[in-house]
């Protein structure tokens, strides 16, 4: 005989993550409980107006918003970015950029020029 399947369960700060959302901004009756994986590929398949909301508009998380400036993470700390920042931001920094960031999209690209240059090397031998 076989148990019955257990419903596996998450955190709502991990729930939020694979949602690519900021928890904090996320409604209190999602941040106070767990949240099963029906429940998440629910949200996924038809996301609710408040996670549409937060998808659009933010604020978003430091991941996030790091691929829509095209920097790493570390970038953004090095520039001063330590919280959420909403759509608008972002688009005012992109609109705009300053120089910190115009310095970390150039690292980027140059360290993945290098990982490019060394995965065609291994690749050759």
């Amino acid at each position: 005989m076989s148990k019955p399947k257990q419903t596996q369960v998450m955190k709502p700060a991990t729930a939020a993550q694979k949602l690519d959302v900021y928890l904090p901004a996320t409604p209190r009756e999602f941040q106070d409980r767990l949240v099963s994986r029906d429940e998440l590929d629910e949200l996924r398949r038809n996301p609710p107006p408040w996670l549409a909301d937060l998808r659009r508009d933010g604020p978003h998380p430091r991941n996030v918003v790091a691929a829509r400036l095209r920097v790493s993470n570390s970038g953004l700390a090095r520039g001063g970015v330590t919280g959420a920042l909403t759509t608008a931001e972002i688009a005012e920094l992109n609109a705009d950029p300053p120089e910190w960031l115009v310095r970390e999209r150039e690292n980027l690209a140059e360290v993945k020029r290098e990982q490019r240059r060394l995965q065609e090397r291994g690749s050759a031998h």
